[in-house]
């Protein structure tokens, strides 16, 4: 309350945002050039047991689409908008002075982030991100198309299209890292993200219990250059030995064998990126839901 003696008035502050009671947590994991049929629970040989658990207690959509580029899917994903619309016609490193491929996404086109921080989310992204133009990747660039300037209070990991696994160039917020700060001997990309994506979470858990989190999550693991650890190669060497063709037969009478493809199907190419090609019947697939 305003009065004319400061002792008369009474003192106002401004609520920040809270998200309603019983707000959920949000997790976005982006698998990055992972095929349709590359994921235990659609008929894979890889194993990817954490995946399929929460695909067990979830839903499994067998019908979907991508633009086929990085900062294309990506863009959209976050905004919920068609890619040219968002200036993502191509990848950042393409990008050109016309209208739709600029890879300047506009203001109006609002990220998921900056939604739910002005709901009272804490916002984090780990991993890729590849959604800033290429020359505003430096240290002397603006910091308003970064993550941080795009509704993610935490960052860590790359900006551009792809990064050495096992000597990657990294950023952590509005900041750029050397290689030696966090480069050590058994180092690997994926296990640092992962780790520092659970420090966010713990942060938030320990200081705000009752505040939801959003957590944006992109590994560069699956794009090239492809660097596996050599324990990884060692458990799957040889299980590719057959081919190409009869990896292809396996998945798909697998994914026959859980329901995901049912008859009336040949098989297409369900490694690439999940196309199928239905047989003269027209049949379509369906949504897989398990409780």
């Amino acid at each position: 309350m305003v009065a004319k003696y400061f002792y008369e008035a009474e003192p106002h502050w401004a609520e920040d945002p809270q998200a309603p009671e019983g707000a959920p947590n949000v997790i976005v994991v982006v698998l990055d050039d992972v095929g349709f049929a590359q994921l235990g629970c659609y008929g894979s040989g890889i194993a990817t047991p954490h995946i399929d658990a929460l695909a067990a207690e979830g839903l499994q959509y067998t019908n979907f689409h991508t633009t086929a580029l990085c900062s294309a899917s990506r863009a959209s994903l976050l905004t919920g908008r068609n890619h040219h619309r968002n200036g993502m016609g191509r990848v950042i490193e393409l990008a050109t002075g016309f209208p739709g491929y600029n890879a300047r996404i506009p203001r109006s086109s609002g990220f998921l982030s900056e939604v739910l921080l002005t709901a009272g989310y804490g916002t984090m992204a780990a991993g890729k991100w590849h959604l800033t133009p290429e020359e505003e990747c430096h240290a002397g660039a603006s910091r308003r198309r970064w993550p941080l300037g795009r509704g993610f209070e935490r960052f860590y990991g790359f900006m551009s299209g792809e990064t050495h696994q096992f000597a990657p160039t990294l950023y952590r917020d509005n900041h750029i890292l050397r290689n030696a700060d966090v480069v050590t001997d058994g180092y690997h990309l994926t296990n640092d993200l992962v780790e520092q994506a659970v420090q966010f979470v713990t942060d938030i858990r320990s200081a705000a219990p009752e505040k939801p989190y959003f957590l944006y999550f992109c590994t560069g693991a699956c794009h090239s250059p492809h660097q596996a650890p050599q324990e990884w190669i060692e458990a799957y060497r040889g299980r590719f030995s057959v081919g190409w063709d009869a990896w292809r037969e396996a998945v798909f009478a697998r994914q026959r064998d859980l329901g995901i493809r049912r008859g009336g199907w040949r098989c297409g190419f369900v490694g690439v990126a999940g196309l199928r090609m239905p047989a003269a019947s027209g049949e379509s697939s369906r949504a897989v839901a398990s409780e």
